[in-house]
């Protein structure tokens, strides 16, 4: 699909004057329909202007900006008008990886809140992780059996770039409130649906959790239910702020250390940004609680074997003052607190066969700068091993959003395994300029052929 543009001026029939939409009056852009405009004229002018950009790849007004660059996402991704969401996680992975979820700790609290609006309004109430993944999906029954046709239950994925514009799958994506009505969703089989979802944050480093999500009819056009999802994300976020945290002799703290240079500790309320090596430190050790040696240590971070001892003590003894007493202990150097790594995250989601939680736990590349020989070896070692899982798994929502993120975007492995899988227009041609780059960087010819 070509690159898409909003029109700069509207055709007189693509607003016709008697439902005058009064953009001026919209004082939340965030929200679908303000109020006194006719729900069902609106959705005509949608589906025309929908189907305006499926065939000419331009926006008619007057589409939302937040969802006209949310349909341009879906397209760059792949999505087609007509698919449909896919289930990845059921049985006892969706058990397993929901009982593990942040979010777990606060369901009571959403169907407090949410349950009895959902049930008796027919709705929807829904709960998405950080990638648009569904956990859990609660409400009125006849409503679930509706919404189980096209897939929208708990394990399906239901990211904006696998299913296109939808209010859990773009709140996740822009990180902020959102309402989709009607036409607006991407995917045709969703248009009859209408839905709030508002991001839920991790109080102490600020990260998206997940959203909170309202799903029904055109009722929730509502300017009410964007704000009343947005108000439930703010309870649960101050709910998760007020959980007693583990007592520090017994606390697990946890290092995040994919997608970033510089590591973050946390436990409890504390938070610790880490140097580079000081990252790369926390991260060998975190993965040998039995200890390393300082011979170990020294081979595992410096290629220079000029680099002596005393160096590396020197920055034992600040990463030790950083920590705080009794956190770092010597002969062997060990950690004397459990530390929960998202390597190590990942790496058992991987050897469980979980695919779908392992991607979802990987952040992108181990300290990406860090030039550590160990560091190194377990970076390459974790991508590898992700790389060939989605390529044998072969689901085209996961390889499309490796392919799409910024570790991924010249994986040639991976283009092509997307482009068996999802053989777009936009797919092939990348694929072919991947493969014309890595021929031209090798300083390939084709040969002449044999004079006959």
């Amino acid at each position: 699909m070509p690159e898409t543009v909003v029109a700069a001026h509207p055709r007189s029939d693509d607003v016709p004057s008697s439902i005058a939409f009064r953009e001026a009056e919209l004082t939340d852009p965030w929200v679908a329909l303000e109020p006194g405009a006719d729900p069902v004229e609106r959705v005509r002018i949608l589906r025309r202007a929908h189907e305006t950009f499926t065939e000419a790849g331009t926006v008619p007004r007057p589409v939302r900006a937040v969802v006209a660059d949310s349909w341009r996402r879906s397209a760059r991704a792949g999505v087609g008008p007509d698919g449909t969401a896919s289930v990845e996680l059921t049985d006892g992975d969706l058990g397993a990886y929901r009982a593990e979820h942040p979010l777990a700790r606060v369901m009571p609290l959403f169907r407090e809140l949410m349950g009895t609006f959902a049930a008796d309004g027919e709705h929807l109430l829904a709960v998405c992780d950080a990638h648009g993944s569904l956990l859990w999906v609660e409400g009125h029954p006849a409503t679930r059996r509706k919404a189980g046709r096209m897939n929208f239950v708990p394990g399906a994925r239901w990211a904006e770039s696998a299913v296109g514009t939808n209010a859990p799958g773009t709140a996740v994506a822009v990180d902020r409130p959102v309402q989709v009505f009607a036409a607006e969703h991407f995917i045709r089989r969703v248009q009859p649906w209408t839905c709030a979802a508002a991001p839920v944050h991790d109080p102490r480093t600020g990260r998206v959790l997940g959203a909170v999500d309202i799903t029904g009819g055109d009722g929730l056009a509502h300017p009410h239910s964007l704000g009343f999802v947005q108000a439930v994300a703010r309870a649960a976020e101050s709910h998760l702020a007020l959980l007693a945290p583990e007592p520090p002799e017994t606390a697990t703290w946890e290092l995040a250390a994919l997608g970033r240079d510089e590591a973050h500790l946390t436990s409890g309320g504390r938070r610790i940004r880490l140097s580079r090596r000081h990252s790369e430190i926390l991260v060998l050790l975190a993965r040998h609680p039995e200890g390393l040696t300082g011979d170990e240590l020294l081979c595992a971070l410096y290629e220079d074997e000029s680099v002596t001892p005393v160096t590396l003590r020197a920055e034992l003894a600040r990463l030790r003052g950083i920590l705080g007493p009794g956190l770092l202990a010597s002969r062997p150097y060990r950690l004397t607190v459990p530390v929960e790594s998202d390597v190590a995250v990942v790496e058992r989601r991987l050897a469980a066969g979980t695919v779908t939680a392992a991607v979802t736990a990987y952040a992108g590349p181990l300290l990406p700068a860090s030039q550590a020989p160990a560091v190194v070896r377990l970076r390459h070692r974790l991508a590898d091993g992700l790389r060939a899982a989605l390529v044998a798994r072969r689901d085209p929502d996961l390889l499309a959003n490796w392919a799409h993120a910024p570790w991924g975007e010249e994986d040639l492995e991976v283009w092509r395994a997307l482009a068996a899988a999802r053989p777009t227009a936009a797919v092939r041609a990348r694929l072919a300029a991947l493969e014309s780059e890595l021929t031209a960087a090798a300083g390939w010819t084709r040969p002449r052929p044999a004079p006959r």
